[in-house]
């Protein structure tokens, strides 16, 4: 039990990290499909949920397995899933239902080589605008990053507070090399991490709107079965649930949907700096290439090079506030990303001018070394 490895020192992998994160932030219901290189995390839940009073559901696929995520969200279970890329693709209208019927949920997509089943067990960042932008519609949706084994138990405790707090699916993205890295970790007690719980309606049944949102836009959130009526559709709807045309409320729903991630911006905004106050030349990384980022930093920095290290781990919505300061700073910026481009272009985006940004990427489904971006960061 999670109660058992409070102050220990563990040799952990990703994987299962994320799944203890889980098992301390309240999850209490699994649905998922095996895949590499994901699995790891099914394993443990199976075994580690039933001792809590949880539940473990191994599914048909991953249409299936984002549909009994929801399913137990509504009734009132803090819940997750676990895949990898292909599986994810396979998630993505269940994705948008649980946006538009604002379902709090966890995602966890361990990124490995694509398209297709493409590379299963080497690493890749392939999948981050498709994390974004994957269900159609505009939506809102909280992506994060995990870099480390410690990241990924404190990351997905921070997902699942995030998913609570604001009613929206958080994708956790974590890679082959985060997933199957073993490093020895501490584990803290679980009286001192901060668990955040849905808010429950505090009106009688009869007053309920459960789509009506707080002063954040956020709409208290009733369980099945607590006496509470509640429509879920996957059509827009008014503040009672119910399917609408009309324009106002149509509206209404959507500003509301982006306004309350907006407002929440301070909280849900999270990026880590490495010797970046006097930095002439950055690196701005995510995953595991941010490990390899600060070894070059701090290799660049002996041999007498200004570098510094801006580590995203929010990756949607985009830190432009903290990206913004480091391109006005810093002469170039270097971008490394296991696929073409994908975070480097919302870097450019963001640019506007302000520093030189070079991509540094491989697609060949192998990772990407400190001493690639050494070298990098000493031409530049």
């Amino acid at each position: 039990m999670i109660s058992d490895l409070e102050n220990k020192r563990l040799l952990l992998q990703g994987n299962e990290a994320v799944a203890y994160g889980a098992l301390a932030a309240g999850c209490r219901f699994f649905a998922g499909y095996p895949i590499t290189p994901a699995t790891e995390i099914s394993e443990l839940l199976a075994a580690e949920l039933p001792k809590v009073g949880g539940t473990f559901a191994q599914m048909e696929d991953e249409i299936a397995s984002m549909g009994a995520i929801i399913g137990a969200s509504l009734a009132g279970v803090k819940s997750m899933t676990a895949t990898s890329g292909p599986g994810f693709s396979l998630m993505q209208e269940n994705l948008g239902y649980a946006c538009v019927a604002e379902v709090p949920c966890v995602i966890v997509n361990v990124m490995r080589g694509g398209p297709s089943t493409g590379l299963p067990t080497c690493p890749s960042q392939g999948d981050v605008q498709m994390a974004r932008w994957g269900t159609h519609g505009d939506h809102p949706i909280i992506v994060l990053a995990t870099s480390s084994v410690e990241d990924s138990f404190s990351i997905t405790v921070k997902a699942f507070n995030l998913s609570e707090q604001f009613r929206v699916p958080v994708i956790i993205l974590s890679d082959e090399v985060v997933a199957h890295t073993r490093e020895c970790v501490q584990l803290p007690e679980l009286k001192r991490i901060r668990i955040v719980d849905r808010i429950r309606p505090s009106v009688p049944p009869d007053w309920y709107k459960p789509y009506e949102g707080d002063n954040r836009g956020v709409p208290h959130m009733a369980a099945f079965g607590d006496g509470y009526r509640h429509h879920v559709t996957g059509l827009i709807h008014d503040e009672h649930g119910f399917p609408t045309q009309k324009e106002n409320e149509v509206l209404h729903f959507q500003n509301r949907l982006t306004q309350k991630i907006t407002r929440g911006f301070p909280e849900i905004m999270m990026t880590r700096n490495f010797m970046l106050e006097d930095a002439e030349v950055a690196v701005i990384a995510y995953g595991s290439v941010a490990r390899s980022a600060y070894k070059a930093v701090e290799d660049a920095r002996k041999q007498g090079t200004k570098a510094g290290l801006l580590q995203l781990i929010t990756l949607f919505p985009f830190c432009r506030s903290q990206v913004t300061p480091v391109l006005e700073q810093c002469r170039a910026v270097l971008v490394p990303e296991m696929n073409m481009g994908q975070i480097s272009r919302e870097v450019q985006r963001v640019n506007q001018g302000k520093s030189i940004v070079v991509k540094h990427n491989r697609i060949d489904g192998n990772f990407i070394t400190p001493q690639e971006l050494y070298t990098q960061l000493v031409k530049l």
